[in-house]
């Protein structure tokens, strides 16, 4: 996985807590839908929630920009069967945040994470292409990374394609609270 180009992204691979909530720490966060329907899985997605090849499985594709820049492509899987909570959430979704739903609710877990540099040959790669709108000649290659929730008997697979505009944001300052400012720590 470690490769030249994947060093500055390594913090956001890595990190398992709320991507939603580290975006809205550099910015004005928003959702895009891009479509939410029912549809074939990859071949990949389908065995990683042990779904059998063809069946049809809830996708939803969302870009999540931060402060008016895409900065990830989030493509959702959730099987429709067994029927849940997970379901119904995801249908009321709408502009709101998948992440924020998972890490508001104690009842979740995550599974390992994996991590890919995803190139033509993937996928997910052209539409994670248009729907980060590059400015100008697109990448060769985007970092990506995988995650599997479990709640109750239901899973959900949530893959996120990272653009390097990403990586251009800078946290949000922390607001001074009551007589005390936050000030940045001291490396010495």
């Amino acid at each position: 996985m470690r490769s030249g180009d994947s060093a500055p992204f390594l913090p956001w691979l890595r990190d398992r807590g709320s991507l939603t909530a580290r975006i809205q720490s550099r910015g004005r966060f928003a959702v895009r839908v891009l479509r939410q329907q029912r549809c074939k899985p990859t071949a990949d997605e389908a065995q990683a929630l042990g779904l059998p090849p063809a069946v049809l499985a809830w996708v939803r594709e969302v870009a999540l920009s931060c402060d008016g820049r895409i900065v990830v492509f989030a493509h959702t899987v959730l099987p429709c069967r067994p029927r849940g909570p997970l379901t119904r959430w995801l249908a009321r979704l709408g502009e709101r945040s998948l992440g924020a739903l998972l890490f508001a609710h104690v009842g979740f877990s995550r599974g390992p994470m994996k991590f890919r540099r995803l190139d033509r040959r993937h996928v997910l790669f052209v539409p994670a292409v248009q729907a980060l709108e590059f400015p100008v000649a697109s990448p060769q290659a985007l970092w990506a990374r995988r995650s599997q929730f479990g709640f109750g008997t239901q899973s959900v697979l949530v893959t996120e394609v990272f653009s390097p505009a990403l990586l251009q944001s800078t946290p949000t300052p922390a607001a001074p609270v009551g007589d005390f400012s936050v000030r940045p720590a001291s490396l010495t």
